[in-house]
C-alpha cells in the first residue's frame, strides 16, 4: 500500500528579538518549503516571499522529481536576482530555500542555504541536508568541533543563497520512506537556539505534529528567540491522506499570539498539576499535629537555619563565576582573530571567538576589509579564517596582505 501524508503542521514566529518576520513557508502537499530571507530594508522578507511564490506557482512536468525541484529553486533564484538588479534598495538581498516533495514512497529534497530538513524514524532524528555556511565548512573539514560550531561567532554567515548571483548550485536528494517517518523542515531560528537532541525529545514526546510544532517554537523562544522561527512537520503512513486545510500555507493574522497564548495556558495547567494540593502538606509531614487531632499546640523548638550556609555557597559560586568571566574578559582585551562579518567580508576582531550566556560577546569588530571571504579559495579559506589568536599587528598584516593579493591563497 502506497504511503500518504497522514499528518502535517506548520508554524512561523517572529521570535523575541526581531521586529519583522523574514521567514516564509509553503504547506501545500505534496510540496513543503521553508525560506529564510536576508538583507536590509525588508529585502529579506521580499526575497523569501518571492521564493515561496515560485514554489506555489510551479507546474508539474515529466522531469524526474529532483530535476523538477532544482528547476523550481533556480527559477526562484532568477526572480530574486532580477528584482534586486532592478531595485537598488534591494541589492544583495537573498534567501535560503529548503524544498521537499512527497512522490509515492519517496521524498525528494532541494536545498540552498542553512535552513534544514530532518527525518525522524523510530525515534531517531537524522539531519538530511548539509548547511551551506562558513562554520559548517570548517566543521566538515575538521578544523573546528561540532561543539565549537554551536557557539561560533560567524555561524550565521552562509556561503550559498538564492538571489546574490544569477545562477545557484542546488543540492538535491531522494530518500526511500517507511510507514511512520516524520519529516521536519525548519529555519535556523530553531536549530541555532536548541540542539538536535532537544528537537528529537520534543518530537518524541508530543501527542501530535501540531503540538510538536508549537512546542518547538516555544523552546526556541525560551532559549532566547534571537531569530525568526519556522517549522514544518509531516508524517507518512498507510492511513487516509491528511486534509489540506489542516495546516495553512501561511499563518493567519494573530496566529502567533494565539499559539503563544495556548502554550502559556498549557504551561500553567502543567504547573497546577505538578504542585501538591494545600491539604496534602500535613500528609507530607506526618509529625505535624493537625488541629482535629486534639493534640496540644506546644511552641515548636527552634532549629538552626540552613539559610546562612546556602547563602555562603551561592556567594562562593558567584565569586568563582565572576573570576572566570573577569579572566575571559581580560583575555578578550589582549588578543585578536580573523573572521568574517555579517556581510561576509574578512574582518579583524578584538577578543576571543566565544559568547557568554544571554548573548554577551567576548569579541568586537576592529577592522573590516573589503575582501569577501568567498574570494579566498575554499582549500585555504579555513586556514585564513581559523580564529587563531594573534596580535593586532599579525591579524591586520594578514588581512592587508589578502587585500593586496600578496598572500598565497592558492591550492595545496
Amino acid at each position: 500500500m502506497a504511503l500518504r501524508i497522514v499528518e502535517q503542521a506548520g508554524r512561523t514566529d517572529v521570535g523575541r528579538q526581531r521586529t519583522a518576520n523574514e521567514d516564509s513557508l509553503v504547506v501545500r502537499p505534496p510540496l513543503f518549503a521553508v525560506a529564510d530571507g536576508m538583507g536590509g530594508a525588508k529585502a529579506g522578507e521580499v526575497a523569501s516571499a518571492v521564493a515561496v511564490e515560485a514554489v506555489e506557482q510551479a507546474q508539474e512536468s515529466g522531469d524526474p522529481t529532483e530535476a523538477q525541484l532544482a528547476g523550481i529553486v533556480r527559477d526562484a533564484n532568477r526572480r530574486i536576482y532580477d528584482l534586486a538588479v532592478a531595485d537598488e534598495s534591494r541589492r544583495g538581498m537573498g534567501t535560503t530555500l529548503t524544498l521537499a516533495k512527497v512522490d509515492g514512497d519517496e521524498v525528494s529534497l532541494a536545498h540552498v542555504g542553512d535552513s534544514r530538513a530532518y527525518r525522524m524514524r523510530e525515534g531517531e532524528l537524522t539531519q538530511l541536508t548539509r548547511d551551506h555556511s562558513l562554520v559548517a565548512e570548517l566543521e566538515r573539514s575538521g578544523q573546528i568541533t561540532a561543539e565549537a560550531a554551536e557557539h561560533h561567532p560567524q555561524r550565521s554567515i552562509i556561503t550559498r543563497a538564492l538571489g546574490p548571483e544569477p545562477d545557484v548550485q542546488v543540492d538535491t536528494y531522494t530518500l526511500a520512506t517507511r510507514d511512520g517517518d516524520v519529516f521536519l523542515i525548519c529555519s535556523d531560528g530553531l536549530t541555532s537556539m536548541i540542539s538536535d537532541d532537544e528537537v528529537a525529545a520534543i518530537m518524541r514526546s508530543a501527542s501530535s505534529l501540531d503540538e510538536a510544532a508549537g512546542e518547538l517554537v516555544l523552546a526556541a523562544n525560551q532559549s532566547g528567540g534571537k531569530d525568526n522561527i519556522t517549522v514544518i512537520l509531516f508524517r507518512l503512513g498507510e492511513g487516509e491522506a491528511a486534509a489540506a486545510e489542516h495546516a495553512p500555507a501561511e499563518p493567519l493574522p494573530g496566529d502567533e499570539e494565539t499559539i503563544a497564548g495556548q502554550l502559556h495556558a498549557s504551561d500553567l495547567e502543567t504547573a497546577d498539576r505538578a504542585a501538591p494540593p494545600a491539604a496534602d502538606v500535613t500528609a507530607m509531614h506526618p509529625r505535624a499535629a493537625r488541629p482535629e487531632d486534639g493534640a496540644p499546640t506546644a511552641a515548636p523548638r527552634r532549629r538552626r537555619s540552613a539559610r546562612p550556609r546556602v547563602f555562603l555557597r551561592a556567594l562562593l559560586g558567584l565569586l568563582v563565576l565572576a573570576a572566570i568571566v573577569g579572566g575571559l574578559y581580560g583575555l578578550s582585551r589582549q588578543v585578536y582573530f580573523v573572521g568574517t562579518n555579517d556581510a561576509g567580508l574578512v574582518t579583524v576582531y578584538r577578543g576571543i571567538p566565544y559568547e557568554l550566556p544571554f548573548g554577551v560577546d567576548l569579541y568586537e569588530q576592529d577592522y573590516a576589509s573589503a575582501m569577501p571571504a568567498r574570494a579566498i579559495p575554499a582549500s585555504r579559506r579555513g586556514r585564513v579564517l581559523d580564529h587563531e589568536w594573534r596580535s593586532r599587528k599579525d591579524a591586520v598584516d594578514l588581512v592587508r596582505a589578502l587585500e593586496r593579493g600578496q598572500l598565497d591563497t592558492g591550492g595545496g
